[in-house]
C-alpha cells in the first residue's frame, strides 16, 4: 500500500517538479538528458523507441515520432525540437534524434520488405527465379554441370527432391535469395560448409537447413529481437543488405554449433535448432550486440 502511495505521489506530483528543477539546472529537457547519458546505437534508440521516453512520457508530436515514415523524419525532428523548446543550434541533439528516428522507421520498412519477399512464391515459369536457382548451383558446384532442370543432382546441395521449388514454400523467394547471397558473397565459406554438411555421421541437408535459418532470421526480425543488433550496426536506416548479412552469420555459426554439439542423428535436428535459436536470442538481448560474420 505504501509503495503504491509513493508511486502515485511521484507520478502525479513529484516527477513534474523534479523534471522542472533538472531543466532549470541543466537547461536541457528530459530527452536531451537521456541522449547525453546514453551510448549511440541501440541504447539511445531503444530508450525512445521502446522503453518509454517517447511512448509513455510524451504527448503529441513526440509520441507520434516513433510511428512516422522515413520521408517524414527530418520534419519530425524540427517539430520535436520546436515543441520541446530545444535550440536549433544544438546540432548534436538534432543529429542524434535524426539517426534514432531513421533507425526506428527503417526497421519497420525493412520488416515490410522482408515480408513482401517472403510472400513471393517460387515460380518455375519466372525467368529471374530460375536464373537465381541456377546461379546457386553454379556458385556451390562450379565443376559440375546440371544434367537437367529437374534432377536428383539437387540433393547434392541439400534439397529434398528432384525439383527445389517445392522446398521454398515456407519462406518463398526469401529463402532462395538468402542462399544465393551467402554463396555469392562468402563463396569459400559456403563451399566449405556444403562440404562439411556431407559428413558421413554429422551431415545435414545444406539447402534445407539454409531455408530453415531464413525462417529463424525472419522470426527474429518480426518479433523485434534484431533491433539492438541493427541499431548498433547501422547508423541510419537498416537495409535488406543488413538482413542478409545477419543470415550469413546464422549459417556460419549454425554449422559450427552443429559440429560442436555432435548430434546423434539428423532426426534430432529440431531439438538442436531450438537450442541454437535460444543461444542467438540470448546474444541479441545484450544492448551492445553486433552479430556479423566478420566477427
Amino acid at each position: 500500500m505504501l509503495v503504491y502511495f509513493w508511486g502515485f505521489l511521484y507520478s502525479n506530483y513529484l516527477r513534474f517538479w523534479l523534471k522542472w528543477i533538472l531543466r532549470l539546472l541543466t537547461r536541457k529537457c528530459e530527452l536531451q538528458r537521456v541522449f547525453d547519458g546514453l551510448k549511440a546505437g541501440a541504447q539511445r534508440t531503444l530508450s525512445i523507441g521502446n522503453r518509454g521516453v517517447v511512448r509513455k512520457r510524451s504527448r503529441g508530436i513526440l509520441r507520434n515520432a516513433v510511428h512516422i515514415e522515413e520521408a517524414e523524419v527530418e520534419k519530425c525532428v524540427r517539430d520535436v525540437m520546436k515543441e520541446k523548446k530545444i535550440e536549433q543550434k544544438d546540432t548534436g541533439f538534432k543529429t542524434n534524434l535524426h539517426i534514432s528516428l531513421l533507425q526506428i522507421s527503417g526497421y519497420k520498412k525493412l520488416y515490410s520488405n522482408v515480408e513482401n519477399l517472403r510472400k513471393v512464391p517460387y515460380d518455375s515459369d519466372n525467368e529471374e527465379h530460375e536464373e537465381q536457382l541456377i546461379e546457386l548451383w553454379n556458385l556451390l558446384m562450379p565443376h559440375e554441370n546440371l544434367k537437367a532442370r529437374i534432377t536428383k543432382q539437387w540433393c547434392d546441395i541439400g534439397f529434398q527432391g528432384d525439383d527445389p521449388k517445392t522446398d521454398f514454400r515456407g519462406m518463398g523467394l526469401l529463402g532462395l535469395v538468402n542462399l544465393v547471397y551467402f554463396s555469392k558473397h562468402y563463396t569459400d565459406e559456403a563451399r566449405q560448409i556444403l562440404s562439411r554438411s556431407n559428413h558421413p555421421k554429422l551431415g545435414y541437408s545444406y539447402a534445407i537447413v539454409g531455408i530453415n535459418l531464413t525462417e529463424m532470421a525472419y522470426s527474429l526480425l518480426k518479433n523485434g529481437a534484431l533491433k539492438s543488433h541493427l541499431y548498433n550496426m547501422v547508423s541510419g536506416s537498416p537495409q535488406m543488405e543488413h538482413f542478409h548479412q545477419f543470415y550469413c552469420y546464422l549459417v556460419y555459426e549454425f554449422d559450427k554449433f552443429w559440429f560442436e554439439e555432435e548430434p546423434e542423428s539428423i532426426m534430432h535436428f529440431n531439438q538442436y535448432r531450438e537450442k541454437f535459436h535460444e543461444k542467438i536470442r540470448g546474444l541479441l538481448l545484450h544492448c551492445d550486440v553486433i552479430l556479423t560474420l566478420q566477427n
